[in-house]
């Protein structure tokens, strides 16, 4: 892992030219390329292209800041496309002599533009046959920024190991099929990570809790299983997942048997196959699973909700920034557990969830990086039903984030969602 780029599930990276990589397509399916020495800025989800007359919202009262971080990632698919060879490059207009005679004023130059009405923010539901219902799964975007790879879940006794390949492009899923990988499992953390490809970690089946760490590279179809040593982790289900600046693999918290969860941190270096304890002393968010957590965009680890013992589900939020733990304070979603999340630009989308009740949520909010106020968001039209254990992935290109699975009062689920737009009005 040795001076590679990581990207977290579902996030592109912020860096400019490589997010212009990404738009032009010149980023392969290989796990295995050369780049330059990982820094922080590296592991932050690109904006969408950017259209001003699309970075209005109208959908619920927000701070600037929050409804732009949405806008941006959410208008590429309405927005004006370049006429550039590539992004940053402009192409330059017709010469027009300046001294000839007949060369009459523009009348374009003395007509504003016309401003394209912005598409409300909607979900709408996409038709594309795939994968068994199923709830406690994972879905990561991959290298090449087109596709998303499923792997695991489950619906009701039935636990799953298979892996899919959804075409961002085409909107349709393949079912791949490489030699036997990790077993069959639920409630697993995944994320993907250049230069190795997509990680697999932790989970659950029946009585079994698993610790182990395995990758799959698309170019090879092929499943290895990483070495560890050092500070293992417990056997877990449940637990949290993110790749660090500094190219570490980080989880927290999480459940094993006999009904333990934890409150511990561990990372995991790529280049020396060992894991670290980075549990920090003092205050810390007390021991849960069904949780998630993140990376912001200014290098803290964030960590939101989940269930612990004798409490269903929690509803506080928290960073771990230089060593130390500290809860934000302001106003946040209702409690829930087993949620969907997908990082935006500068922010985390979250969806769903079960709730204090046992009921399903079918709300939607967004948590910014720099603010402790989180945003209640109202999309237009039809939306997904109340559920948990769904997976989001952000398709920055098209400027939609997609919603696939869960379950229900009435099990599991296999519909697939897209939300897109940019709000209306002013």
């Amino acid at each position: 892992m040795g001076g590679s780029q990581l990207m977290r599930p579902g996030a592109h990276n912020r860096d400019s030219g490589r997010f212009g990589a990404l738009l032009r397509g010149d980023v392969r399916w290989s796990a295995r390329r050369e780049h330059p020495k990982r820094t922080a800025s590296s592991l932050r989800a690109p904006s969408a292209k950017r259209a001003p007359s699309q970075m209005r919202v109208s959908f619920a009262p927000m701070t600037a800041r929050a409804a732009l971080a949405l806008a941006l990632v959410l208008a590429g698919c309405s927005a004006t496309p370049s006429t550039s060879d590539s992004p940053g490059t402009s192409t330059p207009a017709a010469a027009t002599d300046p001294a000839s005679p007949s060369a009459a004023p523009s009348s374009a130059a003395a007509s504003p533009s016309a401003t394209p009405e912005p598409e409300p923010l909607a979900w709408a539901r996409l038709d594309a046959a795939g994968p068994a219902a199923r709830e406690d799964h994972t879905w990561t975007v991959a290298g090449d920024g087109r596709t998303a790879i499923l792997f695991g879940g489950r619906d009701g006794a039935t636990v799953f190991d298979d892996l899919w390949a959804y075409d961002l492009d085409a909107d349709a899923w393949t079912e791949l099929s490489p030699a036997p990988g990790p077993a069959a499992r639920f409630g697993h953390e995944a994320t993907w990570v250049e230069d190795v490809g997509l990680v697999v970690f932790a989970g659950q089946a029946g009585a079994t809790f698993f610790n182990d760490l395995w990758s799959y590279d698309p170019e090879e179809d092929a499943w290895t299983e990483l070495p560890d040593s050092g500070d293992v982790p417990v056997s877990r289900y449940g637990t949290c997942a993110a790749i660090g600046p500094d190219g570490r693999l980080w989880i927290s918290h999480g459940f094993t048997s006999d009904g333990v969860r934890f409150s511990d941190t561990r990372a995991y270096d790529f280049d020396a196959g060992t894991w670290t304890d980075e549990t920090p002393g003092g205050t810390r968010p007390v021991e849960r699973c069904l949780h998630g957590c993140w990376w912001t965009d200014d290098g803290a680890l964030a960590l939101y909700a989940g269930q612990t013992t004798g409490i269903l589900a929690l509803g506080d939020r928290w960073t771990l920034a230089d060593g130390t733990w500290s809860e934000i304070g302001g106003t946040l979603p209702p409690e829930r557990n087993l949620y969907a999340r997908a990082r935006v630009d500068g922010a985390t989308l979250v969806f769903g969830g079960q709730a204090l009740d046992m009921s399903y949520r079918s709300d939607l909010w967004m948590l910014p990086d720099d603010e402790g106020d989180a945003v209640a968001l109202e999309p237009a039209g039809e939306s997904p039903s109340g559920r948990a254990g769904a997976e989001m992935v952000t398709d920055g290109d098209a400027g939609r984030v997609l919603l696939f699975g869960g379950r229900d009062a009435n099990g599991g689920l296999a519909d697939l969602w897209a939300l897109a737009g940019t709000g209306g009005g002013g």
